[in-house]
């Protein structure tokens, strides 16, 4: 019998497409592993890197962020195995890739569906696009840490918005392995940003920042939380998803509401003729 200590894993924040430590410098235990305590200064760093990612993402092509989106879920595919053994059942992990490729698939496909040439009174064109919001905040639901999270962070992205996510607090070891998924999947970096720690404590730092446009509170642990962040929330007129009334089948057809919450539509007019 060996008499070594064996290593544990740490386990960092991902922000900016890359992997700090938290600035607090405090971990937590989960599984044998030390996860990283995210901070109020860990939530201003993410948003900062989600708000630079903005321009470039939703800039981008549709196609190329649906490729982005496939890409990832191949390289979720290799790491199967992996996500089994953090406690994953092997059917939500199947669910997890597939429905990545099922948000790829609509990245070039959900502006056709919500935009509109629209009928007018006299010689304009009228047109109406949708637009992505901008940064988003995901609270990511605690008793589904893997196709709960895929299930909120695609939808939002696949559109062109970028995301700060507060992963599953009791479970955060799929959320931080799947940014090591991100992070080789040629998503551009600060796309995606995963905090790992207390929602409790960096939920109302994200909820109220002035440079996040919309929040999606579907993991919120408790009523009375979920409503201090929907007040702190309107300061600057965030849209909000509330949790929902029910306990949500994540196996499910996701539907197409996740990806119209975080968008605007933009209308255009223009003059027919020369």
């Amino acid at each position: 019998m060996s008499d070594r200590l064996a290593v544990r894993k740490t386990y960092k924040l991902y922000v900016g497409g890359k992997f700090p430590r938290s600035e607090s410098g405090r971990s937590y235990l989960v599984q044998d592993s030390n996860v990283a305590l995210a901070s109020r200064k860990d939530v201003r760093d993410a948003v900062l890197a989600a708000r630079a990612a903005v321009k470039g993402w939703s800039g981008a092509t549709a196609y190329n962020r649906g490729q982005i989106l496939y890409r990832v879920a191949e390289m979720l595919e290799g790491r199967r195995d992996q996500f089994i053994g953090l406690g994953e059942v092997p059917a939500d992990v199947d669910a997890a890739i597939d429905r990545w490729v099922w948000y790829a698939g609509w990245s070039d496909k959900i502006a056709q569906v919500y935009g509109s040439a629209n009928p007018v009174a006299g010689p304009y064109f009228n047109l109406s696009a949708p637009e992505p919001t901008g940064v988003v905040g995901v609270v990511a639901p605690p008793e589904s840490p893997l196709l709960g999270l895929v299930s909120v962070v695609a939808p939002a992205i696949v559109t062109g918005n970028t995301v700060v996510v507060l992963a599953s607090e009791g479970r955060p070891l799929p959320a931080v392995t799947l940014a090591e998924v991100l992070a080789t999947s040629d998503l551009p970096g600060g796309v995606v940003n995963i905090l790992t720690g207390r929602v409790a404590e960096t939920g109302p730092w994200l909820a109220a920042h002035m440079d996040v446009n919309a929040v999606d509170l579907t993991g919120v642990p408790g009523a009375d939380l979920a409503r201090s962040l929907e007040e702190a929330a309107a300061d600057n007129l965030k849209r909000v998803v509330r949790p929902p009334a029910e306990p949500v089948d994540w196996t499910a057809d996701p539907g197409l509401g996740r990806m119209t919450a975080f968008l605007e539509t933009k209308t255009v007019w223009h003059p027919k003729g020369t």
